[in-house]
């Protein structure tokens, strides 16, 4: 490659991180990036901006002249099971996976390229948003297969309320107590009570929504996990802050009704997530208190 660069995303956590371990990533990625380009036999454009803030994205060719993408990510928990995720929906919902190559410190993707690739957050209205994420997620709930390597999303639950607990020991009057122990009594509790088992993206919102000409949208950047379908419609209700602050209840019956859910699960799972996520996003607090049980 004559000339190497940096998405603005990525290259700003690295200079707000700090860590040396994200550093010393950073530095060996042009090399990681040549070493894959000769792997794949690929011509590398410049990486999409502003990116994101864990892998380095750029569109690509091969000898073959497929139009391709190559996602370079750093190694961590919420990504190791993309690639996986994708192997099993096969371009059904999603990008296809063409291949991937792993190492002690890096995941990277050869991945199916979107055109046009608008995000579906900036090609259509919230309300519409709505139907696209409900149909998307009704094609790509699968019963897991055994010995599947995804983990559970009781696991991912334990681990966030670990770390609200341990934030709100920091900072005791953020919140309500009795709010404070409901929420997280929940957020333990329903990943274990659900009664369906199906494989999650978790990360689903209308940024990682992509126009393709193969399926009208597709999804890229899921984040698999095996666990209550009904948590996999939080991560766009919490991306449409302003219809969530002004109606909580109303959204979450609207989801849980367009993707076929319990409603009232839903909206207890939204009530948990919101207290989950309230000391870093304090314009969740009304939501918390509105959702609260009676």
């Amino acid at each position: 490659m004559a000339s190497f660069s940096l998405p603005v995303r990525l290259a700003n956590a690295v200079g707000s991180d700090g860590a040396a371990e994200r550093s010393g990533w950073i530095a060996r990625l042009p090399a990681t990036v040549q070493d894959l380009a000769d792997r794949w036999s690929l011509t590398l454009g410049p990486p999409f901006q502003p990116g994101g803030v864990s892998s380095w994205v750029a569109p690509a060719r091969d000898r073959a002249g497929r139009d391709l993408v190559v996602k370079v990510g750093r190694r961590h928990a919420e990504g190791e099971h993309e690639a996986a995720g994708l192997r099993v929906w096969a371009g059904r919902g999603a990008v296809h996976l063409h291949d991937v190559h792993v190492d002690p410190t890096t995941i990277a993707l050869l991945l199916e390229r979107c055109r046009p690739g608008s995000t579906l957050e900036f090609a259509r209205a919230e309300p519409e948003q709505d139907e696209v994420v409900a149909g998307l997620l009704h094609g790509l709930w699968r019963e897991p297969h055994a010995g599947h390597p995804f983990r559970s999303l009781a696991q991912m639950c334990d681990h966030w309320a670990d770390e609200f607990e341990t934030s709100l020991a920091a900072e005791p009057d953020a919140l309500d107590p009795g709010l404070a122990r409901a929420g997280m009594a929940l957020f333990r509790e329903l990943p274990r009570a659900a009664g369906t088992q199906r494989l999650l993206v978790t990360d689903l919102h209308a940024g990682n929504i992509l126009a393709a000409r193969r399926e009208p949208w597709l999804v890229v950047d899921p984040k698999p996990h095996v666990g209550d379908p009904a948590y996999d419609v939080l991560q766009h209700m919490l991306n449409c802050r302003e219809r969530l602050v002004a109606d909580p209840r109303g959204l979450a019956r609207r989801m849980a009704e367009l993707a076929g859910l319990d409603a009232e699960r839903v909206e207890r799972w939204l009530f948990a997530r919101a207290v989950q996520e309230c000391l870093g996003w304090r314009w969740l607090r009304p939501v918390v208190t509105e959702l609260a049980p009676a």
